[in-house]
């Protein structure tokens, strides 16, 4: 068993409920984590036997160009379109981190963890 984790994606994207969050977007980090028989990868030395972290990293910024409402709902997306590239039976761990969100209050971070 191996865990692979890809942290601290970081993505300007305009996700949130408010009106001017669709206009003036925030910033976002993304991280990932996939745990599973990566054993190829150990001994082979061969990317095709790896979760390709730069395909990770690819992944999130798709889904993170598409607007959403919800961090929640991003998440999930994410996690579904890894499941998709690698249909193997990994566990993953997908993070949502909204910087500064526009709420009253002085709070650093939201943050929303999808597991699956």
């Amino acid at each position: 068993m191996g865990l692979m984790e890809v942290n601290g994606i970081r993505v300007f994207a305009y996700h949130g409920c408010l009106a001017e969050e669709s206009r003036i977007g925030g910033h976002f980090r993304v991280d990932v984590a996939v745990e599973g028989d990566l054993e190829q990868a150990e001994l082979h030395d061969r990317l095709a036997d790896a979760v390709d972290y730069g395909r990770v990293s690819a992944i999130v910024a798709e889904q993170m160009a598409i607007r959403a409402n919800l961090i929640e709902h991003v998440a999930r997306r994410i996690l579904e379109a890894l499941r998709a590239e690698w249909q193997q039976p990994y566990r993953w761990s997908v993070r949502v981190v909204k910087e500064r969100p526009p709420i009253n209050g002085d709070v650093a971070e939201a943050v929303y963890v999808v597991k699956g």
